[in-house]
């Protein structure tokens, strides 16, 4: 039996993370080396003091082949946890390569914050709801996939 490839986000296992070779476990679970190729890329560009031109030294360095190195690196810039700047980015002065960046965690704030906003009762309606639930259905391609209607004769009648 194979272990899944997907992302194991466990809210009760937040908390328990103590460093980034944990969170790339939970980011790569059941690949070893694509966990061991994020952990480099991680540490390469968190302690580099500029933007790395290319990753490709990592290669050799950290003993990673071309393949794993490169699929590694887009599922991180993917998530959001890395990103390339281009040479036409100003900010930057004609600079171009990869860093770390912060829009994994500007996701996952709006993503929390959204939650907030569609648990709270006073900023929707039951009936936009209900028929968002009858438009989920719909694409199923079932029909009318809403809670029933009691009718005479159902139990509870």
């Amino acid at each position: 039996m194979s272990e899944s490839t997907r992302i194991s986000f466990r809210y009760r296992s937040i908390p328990q993370l103590s460093d980034f070779s944990e969170l790339m476990e939970m980011l790569f679970p059941g690949n070893r080396n694509q966990q061991h190729a994020a952990a480099c890329i991680f540490v390469e560009l968190k302690w580099s003091h500029h933007i790395v031109p290319s990753m490709a030294y990592m290669e050799s360095k950290y003993d990673i082949s071309r393949r794993i190195l490169q699929r590694t690196r887009a599922k991180l810039a993917k998530l959001g946890l890395i990103e390339h700047v281009s040479y036409l980015n100003s900010r930057y002065g004609g600079e171009q390569g990869w860093k770390l960046s912060s829009r994994f965690e500007t996701g996952l704030r709006g993503l929390a914050a959204k939650c907030g906003q569609l648990r709270d009762v006073n900023t929707g309606s039951m009936e936009k709801d209900l028929m968002l639930v009858d438009f989920a259905a719909s694409r199923r391609g079932l029909a009318g996939g809403g809670p029933k209607k009691r009718q005479k004769g159902d139990n509870g009648w």
